[in-house]
């Protein structure tokens, strides 16, 4: 038997397969000193070297409370139960007498990780983003999980949970957490849903709302707070300012309607009602939601034009401050799905995208009569300047007005395709020196 792993030897770790779940149990027994005991969602990944096993790899649900993990983290209490989800426990984990030497164990634990996340979401239908285990120093050094990336982040207290109460068994245990993607902390910990660990997998997330400022003096709110009232005084419940914003922020995580709108709205924790300045009732102690109905008519009776412009600079403004580099807007025309004209004619949009995070922040229709070509001045006039910003944009509109009137009107660069349509000005481009554009 060699006494050092080698890259070599063909290692391969997967899921067990439902008639391999006994006999992964039986050697955890045989060979693991806490033996079988997986709970919670579990995941089970076998390790392989020449289809022998050598290593066993077992995963569960998280502790329900750990002092060092949550602080580590950073997330409230109600923002801990809703999220414990996206964390696994790496419960069990056995190097078999087939695979005991040198550097086996890191080789076996890094292939399971680099697999956890897809293998987690086949099996429960939601991502984790986040690793923790726990070790005993007594029986322990955590040398492998040390070699794969595993951060010790603090001890137990020495409970553990037994029948819905906690026991006290005094046997301290190391703490050890390992991100499964980049920046776990803040997704687990942000007042708002990460797109990655979204409520519900139909609909797809156009931002992360955690980047995005709601309450500040320059904010959304701030700023929907210009709109004019439109209702009468008397029997107001909602402030117009925070069914609009969340309205923004259920359009924001995928909703695309009314009722997707109101279900978006439904689900939205306390700590979201309140950064969003919904009405906080006093007999139960509560923020409450506006109705479906309620965000129907506010969203029907305020002036879509306002609205838009409103919204699209803040979102513009949002990705300005986060950028050291030019904020790129894409400008593109687009049938709206459904929507006719009294005439039976299609309704055609033409609109502003960002680069970065696909956010529309601006968007004006088409005259019918005409084509985008005329859109450019409507879409951006009246909307700040465009200094720091490119706005890139096929070949139809590759016209000496856009260019002037986004370079010297709005202050902004540009960037368009050239065509055949126009042979002079791709002759004049293709006779330029070499370099004369970046690669």
């Amino acid at each position: 038997m060699p006494t050092r792993f080698e890259r070599s030897q063909n290692l391969i770790v997967r899921p067990v397969v439902a008639s391999e779940i006994a006999r992964f149990d039986a050697l955890l027994d045989e060979h693991h000193w806490l033996g079988r005991g997986l709970v919670g969602e579990t995941l089970r990944h076998i390790a392989l070297i020449n289809d022998e096993w050598v290593g066993l790899v077992g995963y569960g649900s998280p502790a329900l409370t750990c002092s060092a993990r949550d602080r580590w983290i950073g997330w409230a209490p109600s923002v801990r139960y809703r999220r414990l989800r996206f964390v696994a426990n790496n419960q069990r984990f056995c190097i078999l007498p087939a695979g005991r030497y040198d550097n086996v164990a890191s080789a076996v634990l890094s292939a399971s990780l680099r697999r956890l996340a897809s293998d987690w979401e086949i099996a429960w239908g939601h991502p984790v983003v986040l690793v923790e285990t726990f070790t005993d120093p007594a029986l322990h050094a955590g040398t492998c999980y040390r070699a794969t990336n595993f951060e010790m982040v603090g001890e137990t207290s020495g409970w553990r949970r037994s029948r819905g109460s906690f026991v006290h068994h005094g046997q301290v245990k190391r703490v050890w957490v390992r991100p499964l993607r980049r920046g776990a902390p803040r997704v687990l910990s942000g007042v708002f849903d990460h797109p990655i660990i979204a409520a519900n997998p139909r609909r797809t997330s156009v931002i992360d709302c955690n980047t995005l400022d709601f309450d500040s003096k320059t904010g959304l709110l701030a700023r929907l707070e210009a709109i004019p009232e439109h209702r009468m005084a008397r029997g107001i419940r909602h402030s117009t300012a925070s069914v609009i914003a969340i309205a923004v922020v259920a359009v924001l995580s995928g909703a695309r309607s009314f009722v997707s709108i109101g279900e978006v709205a439904a689900e939205l924790p306390q700590e979201v009602l309140a950064r969003l300045g919904a009405k906080f009732h006093p007999v139960q102690e509560r923020y409450v939601t506006p109705s479906e109905p309620t965000i129907r008519r506010h969203l029907q009776a305020i002036d879509a034009g306002v609205l838009d412009q409103v919204v699209g600079s803040w979102l513009y403004d949002q990705s300005a401050v986060r950028t050291a580099s030019l904020v790129g807007i894409a400008v593109d025309g687009k049938a709206l799905r459904g929507a006719r004209q009294p005439d039976d004619k299609r309704t055609f949009l033409f609109a502003g995208m960002l680069h970065q995070n696909g956010a529309v922040i601006a968007q004006t229709e088409v005259d019918s009569k005409t084509n985008e070509i005329k859109a450019m001045r409507p879409l951006f006039e009246g909307r700040g300047s465009l200094a720091g910003s490119v706005v890139t944009a096929d070949a139809m509109h590759a016209q000496r007005d856009h260019a002037a009137f986004l370079v010297d009107e709005m202050g902004g660069d540009y960037l368009v395709g050239v065509k055949s349509n126009q042979p002079s000005l791709q002759e004049a481009v293709e006779s330029l020196p070499g370099g004369s554009f970046s690669p």
